[in-house]
């Protein structure tokens, strides 16, 4: 192997098929996705803060001094006159101690009731939509691992190539010196040599942004040299797709985007039921207790004294506002329409494109099955040339033909057999069952 390939995959840190999966929806994109959901979840507590009782304690103590102060005031005289006296006030301070407790209900707006569904709905479409992220993030970092792994086999299948051109070259150079070929097979076949080799050194650079970008995806650092460890699926036959109607059906319940959408739609329809709530009257209940005096320890340590509570019951309501409550309950009408639509559209696009992830996966099946033939013929054609060759009845171009031929059966079944797997996974992320549970 070349000795750059062979130090990027010795000192490589190797990655599994299941590690892959498992730090893909924990990258970064998954993680965010994960805190707006999060930060939804607190949008509900806060919106149900409205509706529970709100109470607030207060006390407080004011100091106030007034400087020497001249008024001038008009006073009746004995003789039915008046006149204007001067009164003089001296300096004086003053205090004032206050103590009290406040307590708040909302008994019925409709609109807040509405608030709360709309943020329980809108949580449920983050959480969604975080799902469906992090499927999103699986499936490219899937995708990321057996980009990798592809260029790994294929580097085995060249470096398999260039043994066979060695052992080529030293049957054509055996055949020379024992004068039963010309120096030109000898030559032929170390030219060939030297273009597999060739071959198999350009690859070097491919192989190493496919490291970084999966080391990057897995959140490793993008300096860090991974390999993609054998999955083992690949010798095995693949498995058949599940029936069409299966995977509709599987799609159409577990999918995050359309469980987000729907609760989308919902947090619009919550939306009409808050605007048309301005219609409606609002009706709120308010307790008040204090405690006021002059003097602190009447106010903090006499319960007995300066005491007083009020209730205030509160309806409002809104007999005209300009029609701006028809316009908002109109437009969010609009706004519920829309996110149906936008629902009906997704799921016929889900199904279009479930129905497509299934016909990938049965060609790439069938054409798996073809590249296996197509490779067992190869191989045979090769060893039938090899066997020309060395009995003196062909030459090196032939050999190299056959060489050529089963060297591309292998990339070609190799191709087909990793695209299987790909189409396979492409076909789960439609169907939202990379990660089943957590989308119903």
């Amino acid at each position: 192997m070349n000795a750059f390939l062979f130090t990027a995959l010795l000192a490589a840190t190797p990655i599994d098929l299941e590690q892959a999966r498992v730090r893909s929806r924990e990258n970064t994109q998954a993680l965010v996705a994960l805190l707006e959901a999060a930060s939804a979840e607190q949008d509900v507590r806060v919106a149900r803060a409205s509706l529970l009782p709100q109470v607030r304690f207060s006390a407080g103590a004011l100091a106030e001094y007034n400087g020497p102060q001249r008024f001038f005031t008009v006073v009746p005289v004995g003789d039915g006159t008046f006149q204007r006296q001067v009164i003089d006030v001296p300096a004086a301070a003053n205090a004032n101690f206050s103590l009290g407790l406040s307590l708040t209900q909302l008994i019925f707006d409709r609109a807040i009731w509405a608030r709360l569904e709309q943020s329980g709905a809108q949580y449920e479409v983050q959480k969604g939509q975080a799902i469906e992220q992090r499927d999103a993030s699986e499936l490219e970092g899937v995708q990321r691992f057996f980009t990798l792994y592809r260029t790994q086999a294929t580097i085995q299948v060249l470096e398999a190539n260039v043994r066979r051109s060695e052992q080529q070259l030293e049957r054509a150079r055996a055949l020379f010196q024992a004068g039963r070929v010309g120096k030109a097979e000898e030559l032929a076949a170390q030219v060939n040599l030297g273009n597999d080799r060739i071959a198999v050194a350009t690859r070097g650079s491919q192989l190493a942004a496919n490291q970084v970008a999966l080391a990057t995806w897995l959140a490793l650092p993008g300096a860090e040299l991974v390999s993609a460890v054998d999955p083992g699926v690949l010798r095995e036959t693949p498995a058949p797709a599940p029936p069409l109607a299966a995977a509709l059906d599987e799609a159409r319940t577990h999918r995050p985007l359309l469980v987000a959408l729907r609760q989308q739609l919902r947090a619009a329809e919550a939306q009409e039921r808050i605007a048309h709530a301005g219609y409606l009257p609002r009706l709120s209940f308010q307790a008040q207790y204090g405690r006021n005096g002059p003097n602190a320890d009447v106010v903090y340590l006499e319960p007995a004294l300066q005491n007083s509570v009020t209730g205030i019951l509160s309806l409002s309501w809104d007999l005209f506002n300009g029609f701006s409550t028809q316009a908002a309950t109109r437009r969010a009408q609009l706004q519920s329409k829309a996110a149906e639509l936008n629902l009906r559209q997704a799921e016929r696009d889900l199904e279009g494109a479930v129905r497509q992830s299934h016909a990938t996966v049965e060609a790439q099946i069938l054409a798996t099955e073809l590249a296996e033939i197509n490779r067992k013929a190869a191989a045979d054609a090769l060893a039938l040339a090899t066997e020309r060759f060395n009995a003196g009845v062909s030459s090196t171009l032939e050999v190299r033909d056959a060489q050529l031929k089963l060297t591309q059966s292998e990339l070609t079944l190799l191709e087909n057999r990793i695209d299987v797997e790909l189409a396979r996974f492409a076909l789960m992320r439609a169907m939202g069952t990379l990660y089943p549970g957590e989308a119903q």
